[in-house]
């Protein structure tokens, strides 16, 4: 069955890929209309993320921003089809750094890299970092239940040069390459909510106390990692350009939880500058009523 569906959507998807942007755009309106106007996927979800955020906003500004989400999130969504064929030409031309030169610097020195960041703008064309970058890339991805299209979307993401990591072998993978001394760059996005039993750290993110991910943070002290931010910023629909922020160059001069604030004010930061870019369709704030339980819980566990 995972083989017959493979056979009868991946042609369709290979198919949308090759077509030239503007055509993809347009049916990525069509989608939208469609789909916002009448389905409201997520609509719901994407206000009241807004609402919480932006307790200061008036509801036609959240209005307004929910609506150019909607359009940029179907963007994004044909932006990743099209990534299974665009050209290393082309995708230059449209996912630009502006500083690669604080990467390659650390780089040179020999410093391993982990590069936090969120579900800004476009993320998923990051896969052609290794064109920019000159240092070896490591990216976690999730593994997929069908096979085929597994095989497909890793084929599809490494064609620049990226080695990918299944998310649960990530630290694995990490561990085993400083013990070989092999040096890399590791992506990891660290904006979206761990499970609250995982949890070791809350704080504010947007005017709310939330749990956070600190497995960057973690890791980045115990291999000795340099910790740099990246955040892509779109300039017009189809172009991007992404920035590098160095965090810190000597993550254990800092005391626990430190580097994550710093990523998370740095975050946000980015997030207000452009709010309709960011993936508001997840629920960022879920777990926004449980610190007390969670408190209450680890203080009896103690």
């Amino acid at each position: 069955m995972k083989l017959l569906i493979f056979i009868i959507v991946y042609p369709l998807i290979w198919i949308l890929s090759i077509l030239p942007m503007r055509l993809l755009y347009i049916i990525s309106d069509f989608f939208r209309l469609v789909i916002f106007n009448l389905v409201g996927y997520r609509k719901k979800v994407v206000i009241q993320n807004l609402k919480t955020a932006f307790p200061e906003k008036g509801d036609t500004e959240i209005k307004n921003i929910t609506k150019k989400f909607y359009k940029h999130f179907f963007d994004l969504i044909f932006e990743s089809i099209k990534a299974f064929t665009i050209s290393e030409k082309e995708i230059l031309k449209r996912y630009k750094y502006k500083n690669p030169e604080v990467i390659n610097k650390l780089a040179k020195e020999g410093k391993s890299i982990a590069l936090v960041g969120a579900h800004q703008a476009n993320w998923e064309w990051s896969f052609n970092l290794p064109l920019a970058l000159d240092i070896q890339v490591f990216g976690a991805y999730t593994k997929l239940a069908n096979n085929y299209f597994e095989k497909a979307v890793k084929n599809s993401r490494s064609r620049f040069g990226i080695t990918g990591f299944k998310t649960s072998e990530t630290v694995k993978g990490i561990h085993k390459n400083n013990q070989e001394n092999i040096q890399g760059l590791y992506i990891l996005l660290s904006d979206q909510s761990p499970q609250v039993h995982k949890t070791h750290y809350w704080t504010e993110f947007l005017g709310i106390r939330v749990p956070i991910h600190t497995g960057a943070e973690m890791l980045s002290k115990k291999y000795d990692l340099a910790v740099v931010n990246y955040c892509a910023k779109k300039i017009k629909r189809g172009h991007y350009e992404t920035e590098f922020e160095l965090i810190t160059e000597i993550p254990k001069d800092y005391e626990n939880y430190q580097i994550t604030d710093k990523y998370l004010s740095i975050t946000e930061k980015n997030i207000k500058a452009q709010p309709e870019f960011y993936l508001w369709t997840h629920k960022r704030f879920k777990h926004k009523d449980k610190y007390e339980q969670w408190l209450k819980n680890r203080k009896a566990s103690q």
